[in-house]
Formats: C-alpha cells, sequence, structure tokens
C-alpha cells in the first residue's frame, strides 16, 4: 500500500510489502544468529585467553584494518574501561613505525575476518618475532593470522547480514561481540566493581549515577 505525499513520492506504509523493512528484519536475524552461534564455541580456547591476558605484564594491543580496525577500536575501549590496560595500534601505522608501541611484556589481539588481511599478518608477523604473544580473532583458523597466532577465537559467520553478502556486517558484530565477551569475562575473573569502573568514567550521566552526583 502506498500513500502519496504532498511535496514528494508515494511512500510505501512500512512494514506492509516494503522490500527494506524486509531485508533490514532479515539482517537483524542473520546479525542475531551470527552472534547467538558465538555461545557453544566458549570453552577452553577462551579461557585460555583470558589467562593470557590476566597474566600480561604489559598493556593489550589491539590491532585490525579497515572495519575490523574500527571493531578493534571499540574492543580496546571497553576492556581499557573495565580494567585492563588496553591500546589500539592500526595495522597499517603497525608497519610505517607504530609497531614500536608493542613492548616485550604486552599481547597483541588482531583482528581479521578473512585471517589474510595483510597488513594484520604482517603486525603479527612482526611482533611474534619479538616473542609477543597474538590472539586472533578470526573468521578462519586456517588462514595465515590463525597460524601465526598462540591462541585463536573462531567468530566465523554462515553471511553476512546485507542483501549482497558482501558487507562487513554480521562479521563485524561477531568480532565486536566476542570482544564484548572478553571484557565480561576479565571483569569477572578480577573482581572489577561499579565502584571501579567510576574510578575510570567520572564523567557524563553515567559518571553521575555511579558516584551519586559526586565531583
Amino acid at each position: 500500500m502506498t500513500t502519496q505525499s504532498a511535496d514528494g513520492p508515494a511512500r510505501l506504509d512500512p512494514g506492509l510489502g516494503d522490500p527494506g523493512i524486509t531485508a533490514a528484519r532479515q539482517a537483524l536475524r542473520h546479525e542475531a544468529d551470527a552472534v547467538a552461534a558465538l555461545i557453544g564455541r566458549l570453552g577452553p580456547q577462551f579461557s585460555a585467553v583470558v589467562d593470557a591476558i590476566l597474566e600480561c605484564r604489559g598493556r593489550v594491543v589491539v590491532s585490525g584494518l579497515g572495519k575490523s580496525g574500527i571493531i578493534g577500536r571499540k574492543i580496546a575501549a571497553t576492556l581499557a574501561s573495565t580494567g585492563t590496560p588496553t591500546a589500539f595500534v592500526h595495522a597499517a601505522e603497525a608497519l610505517h613505525g607504530d609497531s614500536g608501541m608493542v613492548a616485550p611484556g604486552d599481547l597483541v589481539i588482531a583482528l581479521s575476518a578473512s585471517g589474510e588481511t595483510a597488513e594484520v599478518c604482517d603486525f603479527a608477523e612482526m611482533v611474534t618475532a619479538r616473542g609477543i604473544p597474538v590472539v586472533a580473532l578470526t573468521g578462519r583458523s586456517d588462514s595465515t593470522l590463525a597460524t601465526l597466532a598462540k591462541h585463536v577465537l573462531d567468530v566465523a559467520v554462515e553471511r553476512e547480514a546485507d542483501p549482497l553478502n558482501v558487507a562487513p556486517t554480521a562479521s563485524t558484530t561477531a568480532t565486536l561481540a566476542m570482544g564484548d565477551a572478553l571484557a565480561s569475562a576479565l571483569m569477572v575473573r578480577r573482581g572489577f566493581t561499579s565502584q571501579d569502573f567510576a574510578g575510570f568514567h567520572p564523567g557524563g550521566s553515567l559518571g553521575r549515577r555511579l558516584t551519586g552526583g559526586a565531583r
């Protein structure tokens, strides 16, 4: 069913045969399925990654490129705000000097859905040569990145969420969710409290709520 606007083209009523609404709903189903599939993959390998982060004497360094880089920044920010000293290093910049930000005692979390992103793999190879462990978040356990990593967390998805199955959508959502799962596990293992969080996040409405309005 369509309606005619006085100053514009006819528009479909939302939800009544609108192909855009259909595609949007399908995208959300694909992303929900991708996240739900991660639950059954959490086991000894996941626990080993949590242990490795807790035992890390330096910082956790998250790295990625493109959309994975954007997700990596969010994962780094979440880990940092929940008690894990974390920084983000862009994989391309790492090959032009920023790899110097990674020091002995650090741990690198490298993100690549394919596990074949050249810059991410090159960075992982550089740091492993220095004796720095790498955790790979990838959708392919047989990839170059996975073979370079000490630990691998499987974030594979059956398909992307967009209609063409090409845009990083479900895969980036799954990777982000795995990062949140790591942060949650680390919070519990550390005994991280809301008071601890308030110490890292005193500003804004969240800070006011956690500190009772104190400044």
